[in-house]
């Protein structure tokens, strides 16, 4: 694994040991950045199952202001911070050892507001439709907001989601990629 782009481009990333975290390929993440991106002016991005930090960094790396990591695992929480190590910019990181679900009062309680949203929940437990449901009742999203969720095949997102806009649906393998716009309430 590795930053794709932008001023940390090139730098290796490690992966979390063990069988619980399934990093985003290079490929997937690369034609993820590419649909959203490529590169940002500022903004806040929210990863709630950050793994690696993969995508956090990559968004930071690419131009956003800060980036808010949440992973409840000891081991992701730790090879996280050795990887924002390598950025020699924590200041633009946040990092927290969290359920997704308890961590949204807590960003919402210091207003924090979100212009990119990562959702790459375990396969298993796919809670995105409950996890964004959440997410608008706490105002956590400014308006166009990008939402990245990462899935399986299996998990049938649905193209019509009150307020949000379904600007991308792509299909890598097992992977499914799709990017929500948030127009607000």
């Amino acid at each position: 694994m590795r930053v794709i782009a932008g001023v940390y481009g090139g730098r290796r990333l490690k992966a979390v040991p063990g069988m619980k975290t399934r990093p985003t390929t290079d490929k997937v993440k690369e034609s993820m950045f590419n649909i959203i991106g490529p590169y940002f002016s500022g903004g806040v991005s929210l990863d709630l199952f950050a793994g690696s930090g993969g995508l956090s960094i990559e968004a930071v790396s690419r131009g956003v202001d800060h980036a808010y990591l949440v992973d409840r695992q000891y081991q992701a929480i730790r090879t996280i911070n050795e990887n924002i190590e390598i950025t020699k910019e924590p200041n633009k990181f946040s990092v927290f050892k969290n359920d997704a679900e308890r961590i949204l009062e807590k960003l919402h309680n210091e207003k924090i507001k979100i212009d990119y949203l990562f959702l790459d929940p375990p396969y298993k437990e796919q809670k995105i439709m409950l996890l964004l449901s959440r997410i608008v009742s706490l105002n956590l999203l400014n308006k166009d907001a990008i939402v990245v969720c990462e899935t399986d095949q299996d998990a049938h997102l649905t193209d019509n989601i009150l307020n949000f806009e379904l600007k991308r649906r792509a299909d890598y393998g097992i992977t499914e990629v799709i990017v929500y716009q948030y127009r607000g309430e």
